[in-house]
């Protein structure tokens, strides 16, 4: 076992660390400890604010922070991935997150807690950047968005039972109990990367460093296209969960649990478009999968724009029927459009994943309180979807003027190889 985690693993080994279960497991782990514990804490941040008898916008701050925190990891923990390689990177992240988790545990007043928070996402994030450069070393050009995909539906359906399972610790437990099992959660993740995962960064050309590598990237119109696309389509869900909830409880006068219900069937769509996403991405390049899902989400914030227009979507029913269809495409969008931002210089993964990620957080934060803004500040739906409208023609755009054309001739052995390779993974 040492051995085979002291060095980079051959070709043969690579097919069988690819295939196996095992590595899923430990991506979709990596993955989603960071924004599982961001999530699991949420149910808890009232009774924070009582506790410690502060407002609750510095209970909130709990959160906030937290997502500055996997902001500032993408843009580090990315290139320190490509020099030093993603086993080591990555360890040492859980490290620091296993080290902030105790901290929190142990938090004397919100102030602690917040800053231990923010180093807790600053290790935990190590995962989500590390993982989608590991899908680089280990999987082919079209066959990392099917795996992206598939490591992302599995990863929500744990990501949508953590407020709940929060809830509960908090409930029977109190607060510190979240942490015991963010603790002891990480640490397992931890162990069992040591033990199970090899190295799998491919070899760095001689005197290409950190500049070199940005270099590269940013005077790639490919790479300035694919990145602009994922974050532009990832801002749609960011635009509509900062506004949804003050259209749904102000302007339709509905409940905060109802516009829960309503807002968990987008959540659902996203899941069951990257199920289909892991079923045609073998047999279709990358791409064409991108422009299905650019079609399908311009299609569907188009109805929406008119219906608000029309003004027939001051009903729940129909402004999240129509959303749906825009979550399902863009999980066609954001998948393969990362695949193929980190397939631009597979030895430079570590730091394109990095930037993405960085840019997707970062302009994320603005994106929601700007749809907060729009649903909070109207009487009617037109603002937001009209902006998210804008964001699905700017997302397509990217496409038509900065992606070169690629054609790719996909024979049938090909195709039965990428059927063996998806049978063996599901």
């Amino acid at each position: 076992m040492h051995g085979v985690m002291g060095r980079k693993p051959s070709a043969a080994t690579n097919n069988d660390i690819a295939s196996s279960r095992l590595m899923l497991l430990m991506l979709v782990a990596m993955t989603g400890v960071a924004p599982i514990s961001l999530y699991m804490l949420v149910p808890a941040l009232p009774m924070l604010a009582t506790l410690f008898q502060r407002d609750i916008s510095i209970a909130q701050m709990t959160v906030s922070l937290y997502m500055v925190g996997i902001a500032c990891s993408q843009i580090i923990m990315g290139p320190l991935s490509d020099k030093f390689g993603r086993r080591p990177v990555l360890l040492w992240g859980l490290a620091l997150m296993v080290a902030a988790s105790i901290a929190c545990m142990f938090a004397q007043n919100l102030p602690q807690l917040i800053a231990a928070r923010f180093l807790q996402a600053l290790g935990g994030a190590t995962g989500m950047v590390v993982s989608r450069a590991i899908i680089r070393d280990l999987y082919e050009r079209d066959r990392i968005g099917a795996m992206i995909s598939l490591v992302i539906a599995v990863m929500m359906i744990a990501q949508m039972l953590s407020p709940l399972t929060g809830g509960l610790l908090e409930t029977a437990f109190g607060w510190r109990a979240i942490f015991y099992v963010v603790t002891a959660a990480s640490l397992v993740i931890a162990v069992i990367i040591a033990l199970a995962l090899p190295e799998t960064r491919r070899d760095r050309v001689e005197g290409r460093g950190f500049r070199g590598d940005v270099g590269s990237l940013v005077t790639s119109r490919a790479f300035i296209g694919y990145v602009l696309c994922q974050v532009l389509a990832s801002q749609i869900i960011f635009a509509f969960a900062g506004g949804g909830p003050y259209i749904v409880v102000t302007q339709m006068g509905r409940t905060s649990a109802e516009y829960g219900a309503w807002f968990a069937t987008t959540g659902f769509a996203y899941l069951i478009g990257n199920l289909f996403c892991v079923r045609f991405a073998p047999r279709h390049q990358l791409e064409k999968l991108i422009w299905l899902g650019l079609a399908l989400q311009f299609t569907g914030s188009l109805l929406n724009l008119t219906w608000s227009i029309s003004g027939i979507n001051q009903a729940p029913a129909w402004l999240f029927g129509t959303q749906m269809i825009v979550m399902f495409a863009n999980a066609f969008v954001m998948s393969n459009s990362a695949a193929g931002a980190i397939s631009v210089r597979p030895d430079a993964a570590g730091t394109a994943s990095g930037a993405m990620g960085f840019l997707q957080m970062g302009i994320g934060s603005l994106v929601s309180q700007f749809g907060a803004y729009l649903g909070g500040h109207f009487a009617t739906t037109l603002p937001l979807t009209a902006a998210i409208f804008v964001l699905s023609a700017a997302c397509a755009s990217t496409m038509v003027f900065l992606v070169p054309r690629r054609m790719v001739v996909v024979n049938e052995e090909l195709m039965e190889q990428a059927e063996e390779e998806e049978s063996g993974m599901l």
